[in-house]
């Protein structure tokens, strides 16, 4: 990891530390900011209807003292009387009625959030009619119909919002003899317990915010803004940063996905996989393994090359290289390494399926090789190359020493051993084209083809003298007449693989090659003689 990786790991854990800080003191202070306005609210609101009160109870007061009081001293001995029109006549007082409306109007004059008000839908003769409301209407209706209900309340208002109770005034005995012989009475039928009218108590709390104040939550939710923009300013910080890095990791990845590619071209895709996975670990060491060996050269190389430009031979060379490379790769071949023009390859190794299937599978790899390269040898020839590349190959199998050798600064992944040099030694005396093999190849293979041995061969290291097996024919395959013939001499190029021919191609091959027999057969009679002749 990088240092400013390094710096920004560092520095998120510690912006993210903060922010959960600030998320608990936030929950920690929501209930305490909460509990803190209502406690101001509650103070204010009870200051408030406590000074309506005492605003109320000095009216009261007032007009009790003025009205009442008052009165009754200026009588004397005179006989007081209440009264609904006691201001008109001396040392009368109000009666309750009354006494309840003028209350009522003394609290209507002031702005109090608590209202009283006396109503009846019967006034008197000759007093101003008082318009009820819905609320009213309804309630004086509801307490007529059932004698039981004593009291009545409603919400109105939206943003401040007011209470009202309304209870029923219900006439007794004496209300009844007033209000029966009273002139001016509404009604003289009167009985106890009738409903008169309602008393209304109004409580109003307006929602004021020069009033009403909510400083702690107001303050809470300035710092939760604030906590949340730093949050989102963070986080935008972050998000930049994490961008950036993302661009750089991406620019890296790409730069180091260039480079792997280019050095799996150096290496064998075996070896490049189990690297890159993890699989194989990149230090020195060996180990020792049962691997089958191939080793293949082109003949007259040198000479080759003198009759050849430069450019042409590379293109031919690496072309008949990148060929040989993808069939290795395609049986699974690990590609050691290119001596020139000679391959090295070998099976077992890093991956294996046993021994008989590893020499088995080499075969078959040294076959489709010789195969692709009579393919290229016509294509050569059809580009003016007169003698194009001929390639003879070795097998063996033997225990070798597999793995990395070099220094610890510099390795390479090869194979060493008696066996190895083994394989290198039976190419050299395989004829072009063909594949000479050891016998303990031969003893994996023995049903896949026909093999001779041929002039034995000593190797230093090896005690014994080594008997080669020439490749002479390919064996048909399971139950099938499909049969593969390759023979390659001077002036001589074959390559018959039934199992790829149908009837037409067949029948059309068969007459190319009684024509080639033709061809033969007049080379071979004596000059002068003819056809008939030698019959």
């Amino acid at each position: 990891m990088s240092i400013e990786s390094e710096q920004f790991a560092q520095g998120g854990t510690r912006r993210w530390w903060a922010v959960v800080a600030a998320v608990v003191i936030l929950l920690v202070t929501l209930p305490l900011a909460v509990m803190a306005d209502l406690r101001d609210l509650t103070e204010q609101l009870s200051r408030r209807q406590a000074n309506d009160i005492s605003k109320i109870i000095n009216d009261i007061r007032g007009f009790y003292a003025n009205e009442v009081v008052a009165r009754v001293l200026q009588a004397g001995d005179a006989k007081v009387t209440p009264t609904d029109n006691y201001r008109d006549v001396p040392g009368a007082i109000p009666i309750p009625a009354t006494f309840s409306l003028e209350i009522g109007k003394l609290t209507s004059a002031r702005d109090n959030t608590v209202r009283y008000e006396f109503l009846s839908d019967l006034p008197f003769t000759g007093r101003e009619r008082h318009d009820l409301d819905t609320f009213e209407q309804e309630s004086l209706a509801a307490f007529r119909r059932d004698p039981s209900l004593q009291m009545l309340e409603t919400v109105e208002g939206a943003w401040s919002e007011t209470v009202r109770v309304a209870a029923p005034i219900r006439m007794t005995q004496p209300c009844v003899t007033c209000h029966n012989a009273h002139p001016a009475s509404p009604r003289h039928d009167w009985k106890v317990g009738d409903v008169r009218g309602i008393q209304a108590v109004s409580v109003t709390q307006p929602l004021n915010l020069d009033t009403i104040g909510f400083r702690w939550m107001f303050l809470y939710f300035f710092v939760m803004a604030a906590t949340g923009i730093a949050f989102l300013v963070m986080q935008w910080r972050q998000a930049r940063q994490l961008g950036s890095m993302n661009n750089e990791l991406k620019e890296a990845n790409t730069f180091l996905a260039t480079v792997s590619m280019k050095i799996a071209k150096y290496l064998s895709p075996e070896i490049y996989k189990s690297v890159f996975s993890g699989e194989r670990d990149v230090k020195v060491t060996a180990e020792r393994k049962k691997l089958t060996i191939f080793f293949s050269d082109i003949i007259d190389f040198t000479a080759t090359t003198e009759r050849m430009q430069p450019e042409e031979l590379t293109a031919h060379l690496n072309e008949y290289l990148t060929e040989m490379s993808h069939i290795a790769i395609a049986h699974g071949a690990t590609v050691d390494k290119f001596i020139g023009d000679a391959i090295l390859a070998f099976f077992g190794d890093p991956n294996t399926l046993g021994p008989r299937e590893d020499a088995r599978a080499c075969l078959r790899m040294a076959i489709a090789m010789q195969q692709k390269l009579h393919e290229l040898q016509i294509r050569w020839r059809e580009k003016g190359i007169e003698q194009p590349f001929r390639v003879r190959m070795g097998i063996n199998t033997g225990f070798c020493n597999v793995g990395n050798f070099g220094s610890e600064d510099r390795m390479d992944y090869t194979i060493i051993g008696a066996e190895a040099n083994l394989a290198a030694r039976l190419q050299t005396i395989a004829p072009a084209g063909g594949i000479v093999m050891s016998y303990e190849t031969l003893a994996h293979v023995r049903d896949m083809v026909e093999a001779k041995p041929i002039e034995a061969i000593s190797m230093k290291g090896i005690s014994r003298p080594i008997i080669p097996y020439l490749v002479e024919r390919v064996r048909p395959s399971g139950t099938e007449h499909a049969t593969m013939m390759t023979e390659s001499d001077d002036g001589m190029s074959l390559v018959l693989d039934l199992s790829r021919l149908d009837a037409e191609r067949a029948a059309r091959l068969r007459g190319k090659l009684q024509t080639a027999l033709a061809m033969l057969d007049a080379r071979l009679m004596p000059s002068g003689s003819t056809a008939t002749d030698k019959a």
